[in-house]
This record gives structure tokens, sequence and C-alpha cells, in this order.
């Protein structure tokens, strides 16, 4: 191999490098993003209450945070009124 064809190897090698690079920074900022890890998230707590393959409400987990809510707001009332 001569030595031009060595420096024209490294220079694709270089150049495929930096495209590598470019697309993991790219990838990067779309997941660091804000609006992309909102939507995740959001798309997270719907899958927690609506089941994905029928799109039918998930009354089980519905019921046990409305439950909990329930429970902090009578614990809220209730030492409210003892500490008055």
């Amino acid at each position: 191999m001569s030595q031009d064809d060595q420096l024209s190897s490294l220079e694709r090698e270089i150049e495929e490098t930096r495209e590598r690079l470019a697309t993991t920074i790219d990838q990067l900022l779309y997941r660091a993003s804000p609006k992309t890890i909102v939507s995740r998230e959001v798309s997270s707590i719907k899958a927690h209450f609506v089941d994905a393959q029928t799109g039918q409400p998930r009354t089980d987990n519905i019921l046990k945070v409305a439950g909990a809510v329930v429970g902090v707001v009578t614990v809220v009332v209730v030492l409210r009124k003892v500490v008055r």
C-alpha cells in the first residue's frame, strides 16, 4: 500500500468517524430535548392508566390512585382539625 493510499484510507476513516459522532450527537440532542422528555413521560403515564391494546381505561390503577388521593386528603383534614 502506498503512502497516498494510506492517507486516503485514513481520511475516509476520519470522515466516517465524524459522521458517526454527528449522528450520535443528534440522537443525544433529540433524547435530551425537553419536548421529547415530556412526551415520553406523558406516554408512560397514559400507559399506566389506559390499556395499550384495547384503549380501555385500566380501572384498577385508576381506583388505586383515587383511593390514595382520598386517603391523603382525609389525613390532611384530620391533622388540621387535631392541630386546631
